[in-house]
């Protein structure tokens, strides 16, 4: 009896441990809110690490800061050099909104380091000059610097129909300093950029593993990462913030690379997930993030990602005539053009002040009930 006992007491043990270990896992994914409370009593510091932390994430679309760390790690693990141009961009871009007094619950979010980040990675991927050219951190600094005005102007006019910021600023800024120096500018030169179309394309023979292994490429390729270690790790910090949210990002990359074969874009393109990145973000905007998820959104998601793959090589084939890069023009214009649709879609619509992770908007009733309350007054009429 007294065995018997000790075995039941051991079990519940056993029961309590994996409990909390659920639970201290639990409270790692998400938005993690309540890690917004443990550190406003912290020291200002550790407070700029987590808001960079949560600017890094931002550009997957994710809001953990956890999620920032392990991309961060990916960054330096693929590129030291890269990795020290994000960090520097997403700090400076940072600092900047401190110190103009930008609002501070954007600050803390996150929302005014992603966009100096994009522009600090792509000015270190194009500078033909080679890695460790430690003139570049000059407009690396001065670019990440002005996406915060950008972000601030740009916003005063989308905050009129409830549409977010993105990346706008950092499409802007990436083409004015490409237009600035040139490819043969003596102290920031660049390569130019390459249309993604090809000349023959009957002429090409593909290799099917190499255009698999591109579709978690194009997850990476949103931190212009090109190594498959990275990018599947980038992918799980994606993961760790949302589930639902890496699905939409492989399988958005998934449809971007069906979509450029399907235009026999250049094989460099789909090999290195060039293809797939636009899809793949595309998928994501919609995909849960700024709808909530049910099957008519999920198809719009695929709908969204297929639009986005398309345009991208429709801009990449336009800029590229010139030596531009498309950048993320293309998910970007497409997913604010989808929340910007009216009817029966509208109603799933979030608005920018309640996003969060799509498993939290999954359990938010009030979203659902919107939704259907909308959807029995279109059927009823």
């Amino acid at each position: 009896m007294w065995k018997d006992t000790k075995m039941v007491e051991a079990s519940k043990s056993r029961a309590s441990l994996g409990r909390r270990a659920l639970n201290a896992l639990l409270s790692c994914t998400g938005d993690m809110e309540h890690f917004v409370v443990f550190m406003q009593d912290t020291f200002v510091g550790l407070q700029l690490v987590v808001w960079c932390l949560r600017g890094v994430s931002r550009v997957t679309l994710a809001n953990n800061p956890l999620s920032g760390a392990l991309i961060l790690a990916a960054l330096f693990l693929a590129s030291p050099w890269q990795g020290l141009l994000g960090t520097l961009g997403v700090l400076a871009s940072t600092l900047t909104a401190v110190i103009i007094g930008q609002d501070s619950a954007e600050i803390s979010g996150g929302l005014h380091g992603f966009n100096g980040m994009l522009v600090s990675l792509l000015m270190g991927v194009f500078s033909s000059a080679g890695d460790w050219y430690c003139w570049l951190l000059l407009p690396v600094c001065l670019g990440s610097a002005t996406c915060v005005f950008l972000y601030s102007g740009f916003s005063s006019v989308l905050d009129r129909w409830d549409l977010p910021v993105s990346v706008f600023p950092f499409n802007t800024v990436i083409v004015l300093y490409l237009l600035c120096t040139g490819p043969n500018n003596p102290y920031f030169p660049h390569h130019p950029a390459a249309a993604p179309g090809v000349l023959d394309p009957n002429g090409t023979e593909l290799v099917a593993v190499e255009v698999m292994r591109g579709i978690p490429l194009g997850v990476g390729q949103i931190y212009t990462c090109a190594d498959v270690g990275p990018s599947l790790l980038i992918l799980v910090a994606v993961l760790l913030y949302s589930p639902l949210l890496a699905f939409h990002a492989l399988l958005g990359s998934a449809v971007g690379t069906l979509a450029g074969l399907s235009m026999a874009v250049c094989p460099d393109s789909l090999y290195s997930g060039l293809s797939g990145f636009n899809g793949a973000l595309g998928c994501m905007s919609v995909g849960g993030l700024f709808f909530t998820f049910s099957w008519r959104t999920h198809l719009f998601a695929i709908a969204s990602a297929f639009l986005s793959a398309y345009a991208d090589i429709a801009l990449g084939n336009l800029l590229g005539s010139v030596g531009l890069p498309a950048c993320s023009w293309a998910a970007t214009l497409t997913a604010t053009l989808m929340m910007l649709l009216t009817g029966t879609l509208a109603a799933y619509r979030i608005p920018i002040g309640q996003v969060v992770a799509p498993e939290h908007n999954l359990l938010s009733k009030s979203h659902w009930e919107a939704g259907n309350t909308a959807e029995r007054e279109s059927t009823d009429v």
